[in-house]
């Protein structure tokens, strides 16, 4: 029996309701749209400026062929969960540069599309997004440099006699390119990871480093296609270089990182750790480490499932990197137990934050996504606190090994002495109070 008409389009309507992009912020929803438009109005006015010669279309076929090869080279491999970040620009940035801008707008939509098809399938809102970020910001290179040269935007500029102006003038349209693409790209980073700083998104130095590299590499075959298209044959294999240098960035970095968390994994964390303890000792200065156990995890697991329960964790995740510093070292170090440490900090300012941790963690509900149920997601922490500078560590020793191990002791206090509370242990006294972590670093 067919469904009937009413049937059907209840059916459409609850689909569209069940769209990702619906999850998203209304503010977020609001600025892809406006992206989205801004990139079809500049399609129709690219569109009016003209398509070009058939010397143009050759070359665009063998530059959307190169794309194309690079997305099938690497396909086992898959793209990244988060942002993705590949070598595309070799490619795009000669389009925006030797072809009308029609194309420099357009490329990026087949990229994607092809993406989408044989690589991995994201949520339709995701690609478009990218594909309306990264065409806008190559038609704003193509723009830039067609200014700076003084050219027809449906002419070719060859180098020429100004070899040094031309080159030039193509480095600033890959940089407007990159600003262009990195700015607009901000505000969609930030609202999936609130807590996250500029540095951690957009200026890391690795990322950085990458994208130097691409822009540099993307001139120079830019440059040798402009002398001749044959030199494209020549670029792929540097393309190449350059794809397993980033993927090879990728790996190292996953090797550090914790999946489900984006904290440093507990190996990472205590090499690193390792050398703080030790640059401490050497200078005499300062530094503390907490461990910090979920109350009753297994209870919001069991209760909630575990998709819920690895939303609570990034939760709390989130929650470090808003009181802690860039410098301090953030791990996650077991299923529910996670590692500060905090450098040029003191006893009693280490009970300060790891109070205000705890506070924060216990007054309100995570955020771990919208419950159809309803029902929020309440949880708190308990904290143990050793440190190094304090009256009892000659005795606590010096090393990574024995501060989790006073550190593990102020945690199992705490949980005994009824948990969601902070505890700095001494030798053989409990001290879960400002005034009696003062007295301790007075004495």
């Amino acid at each position: 029996m067919r469904p009937g008409p009413s049937e059907g389009v209840r059916g459409r309507v609850m689909a569209v309701r069940a769209w990702p992009v619906w999850g998203l912020s209304p503010w977020l929803r609001i600025y892809i749209i406006a992206v989205l438009l801004a990139d079809l109005l500049a399609v129709g006015l690219a569109a009016r400026v003209g398509l070009g010669t058939g010397h143009h279309l050759a070359l665009l076929a063998v530059l959307v062929a190169c794309d194309a090869a690079t997305i099938e080279v690497y396909r086992r491999a898959g793209e990244n969960a988060g942002v993705i970040k590949e070598v595309y620009g070799v490619w795009e940035l000669p389009v925006a540069i030797l072809l009308p801008p029609i194309y420099a707008l357009t490329v990026p939509i087949m990229r994607h599309a092809l993406a989408q098809w044989r690589v991995r399938q994201f949520p339709v809102h995701r690609r478009a997004f990218s594909a309306a970020v990264i065409g806008l910001s190559y038609g704003a290179a193509s723009l830039t440099f067609h200014a700076v040269t003084g050219s027809p935007l449906v002419s070719t500029v060859t180098p020429g006699a100004h070899t040094s102006a031309w080159i030039l003038a193509v480095a600033l349209a890959g940089i407007v390119q990159w600003v262009i693409n990195t700015g607009m790209l901000l505000p969609a980073w930030k609202a999936s990871d609130p807590a996250a700083r500029l540095r951690d998104l957009a200026l890391a130095s690795e990322a950085v480093r990458n994208d130097v590299a691409e822009v540099c590499v993307a001139v120079l075959v830019t440059f040798a296609i402009a002398i001749n298209p044959l030199a494209i044959v020549f670029a792929l294999p540097f393309a190449m270089l350059l794809q397993r240098s980033l993927r090879h960035a990728q790996l190292v970095n996953a090797s550090r990182i914790d999946s489900k968390t984006g904290l440093l994994n507990a190996g990472t964390w205590e090499r690193e750790a390792a050398v703080e303890v030790a640059r401490a000792v050497r200078t005499r200065t300062p530094l503390a480490l907490a461990l910090v156990d979920i109350d009753h995890f297994k209870g919001v697991n069991d209760t909630f499932g575990h998709l819920t329960g690895d939303r609570a964790l990034k939760a709390i995740a989130r929650t470090f990197r808003i009181f802690l510093r860039e410098y301090d070292l953030i791990g996650r170090f077991g299923g529910e137990e996670f590692a500060l440490l905090l450098p040029h900090t003191s006893a009693l300012d280490a009970y300060g934050i790891a109070e205000r941790i705890r506070e924060h963690i216990a007054v309100g509900p995570l955020d771990v996504g919208d419950r159809p149920d309803g029902e929020h997601v309440r949880v708190t922490v308990s904290i143990g606190v050793a440190a190094l500078g304090a009256p009892w560590d000659t005795r606590m020793g010096s090393q990574i090994t024995d501060l989790l191990a006073a550190a593990d002791r102020a945690l199992y206090r705490a949980k005994r002495a009824g948990r969601d509370q902070v505890c700095v242990v001494t030798d053989n006294t409990v001290v879960n109070s400002p005034e009696q972590v003062g007295r301790l670093g007075a004495a």
